[in-house]
């Protein structure tokens, strides 16, 4: 490595490739395996100005570095980031909104289609060369005609979905921790009374301690047994084993799932069931998605080097410019 200058980036562990690409034409860039502070030297360590991440940072890791400036974060959601020590220490945190939110929206309309439809099951029979076999695939049970859909986090890619749902011509309802004062959908003050209401229920709440296990036992039980579970937002706001309980017990009817709270370590329990559609995180897996996000991640280092502030902020560290640091 040669003489490091004023502007040293690093990245721990693995980051989309565009990303790193740029990165290195615009910054001096340094990486690691993983976000362990041993794995950078003091002198080092001194010099890093900026982070851009796709893993978990925490309070002792931000600490490693005392001249610390940003934190570029891949993806809309940062509950892997600990963002409330780094307002502390005046780092700004910034994420990728907006540039995924349509792809994730359509993620969420086709696995909630596949969960009901059951059209992946449906191509593994034509495969299987059971459609000349044994017949026509049975009919589904399940259809979306008459559901009602309740949205649970109605952010950016919570309205998307609302508006695609809009235009299946079924209603709407939300729970937020806030009433949202710009949309006609009905709300609902607490998660249980919303599933109570509707009987299709979307998750796309970030994570965090707030949200834990949120989709708990006794939100499946309201929801019941015509009750559809799609959860596109983080996998630690469903109480895993609780769903894989009612799916079993048919307390609800179906779910669809595209994030876990351990990945990629997908519990036995809900592999085994017939009843759960199950995808590997894919919601913004299209090249041109991750490319943008990954875009982004380097213009907040851009604009926070070039022009003292960054593009998305998380709402944490919003208010910190450089001038302010």
């Amino acid at each position: 490595m040669g003489e490091l200058g004023s502007n040293v980036v690093l990245v721990p562990g693995k980051l989309h490739p565009h990303a790193v690409t740029r990165l290195k034409g615009e910054f001096d860039l340094v990486t690691i395996d993983r976000s362990d502070s041993s794995l950078v030297d003091a002198v080092l360590a001194a010099k890093v100005r900026g982070l851009a991440v796709s893993t978990r940072i925490d309070a002792a890791f931000i600490d490693a570095f005392p001249a610390l400036e940003i934190i570029a974060s891949f993806g809309v959601g940062y509950d892997a980031v600990d963002a409330g020590h780094a307002a502390k220490r005046g780092v700004v945190v910034t994420n990728t909104p907006d540039v995924l939110t349509e792809e994730v929206a359509d993620t969420t309309i086709g696995l909630l289609l596949n969960t009901v439809r059951e059209f992946a099951k449906a191509e593994n029979y034509l495969r299987a060369g059971r459609w000349v076999k044994d017949g026509n695939y049975p009919l589904t049970e399940m259809t979306l005609r008459g559901r009602t859909v309740g949205i649970f986090g109605l952010g950016r890619i919570g309205r998307a979905i609302a508006r695609r749902i809009e235009a299946f011509g079924l209603p709407v309802s939300y729970h937020n921790r806030n009433r949202v004062d710009d949309v006609p959908y009905a709300y609902h003050p607490s998660l249980v009374e919303l599933a109570a209401a509707v009987d299709t229920l979307i998750c796309v709440a970030p994570g965090g301690a707030a949200t834990e296990k949120a989709v708990n036992a006794q939100v499946l039980e309201a929801l019941g047994p015509d009750g559809v579970l799609i959860n596109v937002g983080r996998g630690t706001t469903v109480d895993e084993p609780a769903l894989a309980k009612a799916l079993k017990d048919r307390t609800i009817r179906a779910a669809g799932l595209d994030v876990f709270a351990d990945e990629p370590n997908v519990p036995e329990d809900l592999l085994e069931l017939d009843n759960a559609t199950l995808l590997p995180h894919v919601g913004s897996a299209s090249i041109h998605t991750r490319e943008a996000m990954a875009d982004l991640v380097v213009d907040n280092l851009i604009s926070w080097f070039s022009n003292d502030k960054a593009l998305t902020p998380v709402p944490e560290t919003a208010g910190i410019t450089r001038a302010r640091r």
